[in-house]
């Protein structure tokens, strides 16, 4: 029992943030894949999940070893156009994420209980700033862990929604291609929300706060000592990108089975598809559905505002830790406010995110490119890694995923024009 507890003890960000990727417009866009498609895109798990892993253990490398994020590692290492580039580009996609989480947090919530969505929409965003303000780094990476458990809801679903499972696990291995625009999008959706910007710069971040934490110092200073500690960085990444894969695939199966069965193929929302999950799965998939992107809600919209927030403040050199106290780290704390906040205004304003969620995703894909290619940059430059520079073998892989996004991009632009 106490080796059991010390494994889990050491799950953290890895975790987290595989959590955080399964985020309502993330959800959204699943629902829409597995309606609109069936089974017949989820192959594309099987191929994005080690793209997904080892782009994420490149992120967490380079915040643990050089001990600064990865806009901190641009503005240091390399010319400052690129460092704007970047966080600029983190900034847009972010926001439209936002956007789209938050309203379908409302509109969820709104399915439950009757009242209008729009004072849920605010009311969420307001939660997540307090949290990310007045708690502690360790009482909020703590809320953050208990709240990734909301995923479970989504087995829930899948127990309940009939799924042909022959067919299903079949669809994981062998490809259902289209030569097609609509397929080439959702291929590309798929991995924009399955990839995203916000997921490099959280994680690197996190480790950095991991590091202030334990008061550690940059593994790039005690190079002989950083193997175990680089091991754990790798297994903590593993285990929560696979769980966010399960979940992933898990949301599909759901939707595929039910929607896509019944020919309903157009699912605009996250919401939309839980209510459309009600006469084909019965109530409880529909609560489950419903509750799930609340709670995944409120796991990502902190990790969304928190990622921009350490872009944005790294690049103006100001202090960035959501340990720091609210008047040592006022610009940190303005930008995840001012972040949730112009998200959470969409619903205001009657612009509805969530009809673009889909296409946000595919946007997600096509800024993830040039992120991507920076950070392998970083994390091949002795400069800024010192001898803990990635591997040949894990650098191929993670050239490689950058080479598939960026292919799955050119076709997408190819099918279209």
């Amino acid at each position: 029992m106490p080796d059991k507890k010390s494994f889990l003890s050491k799950l953290g960000p890895g975790l987290v943030t595989g959590a955080a990727d399964d985020d309502p417009s993330g959800i959204g866009t699943h629902s829409q894949v597995g309606a609109q498609f069936g089974y017949g895109l989820v192959w594309t798990f099987t191929l994005s999940f080690p793209l997904l892993a080892v782009i994420q253990i490149v992120s967490a490398e380079i915040g643990r070893v050089t001990g600064r994020g990865i806009a901190a590692n641009l503005r240091r290492h390399y010319p400052r156009p690129l460092m704007w580039f970047a966080v600029s580009l983190l900034l847009v996609a972010n926001v439209i994420n936002l956007g789209a989480d938050l309203s379908a947090m409302g509109d969820s919530l709104a399915l439950l209980t009757g009242v209008r969505a729009g004072y849920y929409t605010l009311g969420f965003g307001l939660v997540c700033v307090l949290l990310e303000i007045f708690l502690s780094y360790r009482a909020y990476s703590s809320v953050l862990k208990w709240t990734s458990l909301s995923l479970f809801a989504y087995i829930g679903v899948v127990a309940v929604a009939h799924v042909p499972w022959p067919h299903a696990l079949r669809s994981l291995v062998i490809p259902e291609l289209q030569w097609n625009a609509v397929y080439a999008t959702g291929f590309v959706a798929i991995l924009g929300t399955t990839i995203s910007p916000y997921l490099f710069f959280w994680q690197a971040s996190q480790e950095v706060e991991e590091e202030r934490r334990r008061h550690a110092k940059p593994l790039c200073v005690t190079p002989k000592s950083a193997g175990p500690e680089l091991k754990e960085i790798r297994t903590d990444t593993l285990i929560g990108m696979a769980f966010s894969t399960i979940i992933s695939v898990a949301i599909v199966f759901a939707t595929a089975a039910t929607l896509n069965a019944h020919g309903i193929t157009d699912i605009e929302s996250s919401a939309q598809a839980a209510e459309a999950l009600r006469p084909f799965a019965g109530d409880l998939a529909f609560a489950l559905f419903a509750a799930g992107i609340i709670g995944t809600g409120l796991l990502a919209v902190p990790v969304l505002a928190g990622s921009v927030a350490y872009g944005i403040t790294e690049m103006f050199r100001f202090t960035a830790s959501l340990d720091a106290k609210p008047w040592k780290a006022r610009f940190f704390y303005a930008v995840i406010a001012a972040a949730t906040f112009a998200g959470a205004s969409f619903d205001l304003l009657a612009i509805n995110p969530i009809k673009a969620l889909y296409w946000s995703a595919v946007i997600n894909g096509v800024l993830a490119v040039p992120l991507m290619a920076l950070m392998m940059l970083i994390v091949r430059n002795p400069r800024a890694m010192g001898k803990l520079v990635l591997p040949p073998g894990m650098t191929i892989v993670g050239w490689a995923a950058t080479a598939v996004m960026a292919g799955a991009t050119l076709i997408f632009f190819w099918s279209f024009f």
